[in-house]
């Protein structure tokens, strides 16, 4: 199956710490770590895991970060395509005791915009960029979507096959105002809803770390749709993948294999 995403990325330095510091704490990290991720990447790599192959429309700064993003995309069997430019957008994540994952941002998202190839796929995953390249994205034989990226998605009115938000996350709220085949509400470990009906989480033996769960989730359940798997056998999958990513550091470590 042909897979591309459309979508942003981020240098992100990781420390886990016991807490996230309360206003005028000092906290100590037992930990550090670096590389890009962001919902482009981490969605790119999950595709790429179960299709065998994603190509990923982004953005990057023409500096240092974004060279070094896109050598360890690629080493992660990431197909990239890059629009360079600006400057490389940042993030500081502390990730406490308990795996949560709180995230500081420091600049703006770099969006790609078009013209993009993007004729012939077989699955898009759209996850950010400016509204035109929503428009080519349609191309696709199926088209999924992020609910953070809302606006945009008013701003080009496409028919969209999933759309993924939150039942939790203001950021990720659906409000019912696109034309949407399957909506999926995410609700943590509580499962969440398709098309209004529950379904169940897959619990995670050990919590290492957060990050990067929603996204995955996300694109195996696009990817399992795109193929063909009737929804509850799509929505067991994406579960499967949310809570594997859970049981590792940082997005790539423990992501689910095809």
């Amino acid at each position: 199956m042909r897979c591309a995403v459309v979508g942003h990325v981020e240098w992100v330095e990781f420390a886990r710490v016991p807490r996230v510091p309360a206003p005028g704490s000092i906290v100590h990290a037992s930990s550090t770590s670096a590389e890009p991720a962001g919902g482009g990447a981490v969605v790119a790599r999950q595709l790429a895991l179960l299709a065998g192959r994603c190509e990923l429309f982004t953005a990057l700064g023409r500096d240092e970060l974004g060279r070094a993003s896109e050598r360890r995309l690629a080493s992660l069997g990431i197909d990239v395509h890059v629009q360079w430019g600006g400057e490389t957008r940042r993030a500081w994540t502390h990730v406490d005791a308990d795996g949560e994952r709180t995230i500081t941002v420091l600049g703006d998202k770099l969006l790609p915009h078009g013209p993009l190839p993007l004729h012939g796929y077989d699955l898009v995953f759209f996850v950010s960029g400016l509204p035109e390249v929503l428009r080519e994205a349609r191309a696709a034989r199926f088209l999924a979507a992020t609910a953070r990226e809302l606006p945009t998605l008013r701003a080009a009115p496409v028919t969209i096959d999933l759309l993924v938000g939150s039942s939790n996350d203001a950021g990720e709220r659906y409000d019912g105002s696109l034309e949407v085949q399957t909506v999926v509400l995410t609700d943590g470990v509580n499962g969440g809803t398709a098309n209004g009906s529950r379904f169940a989480a897959v619990p995670a033996e050990t919590i290492v770390d957060t990050y990067g769960a929603g996204d995955s989730f996300s694109a195996a359940l696009a990817f399992a749709l795109a193929r063909g798997d009737a929804l509850d056998d799509a929505l067991a999958l994406a579960a499967r993948a949310g809570s594997a990513v859970l049981g590792g550091p940082g997005p790539y470590a423990s992501q689910l294999a095809g």
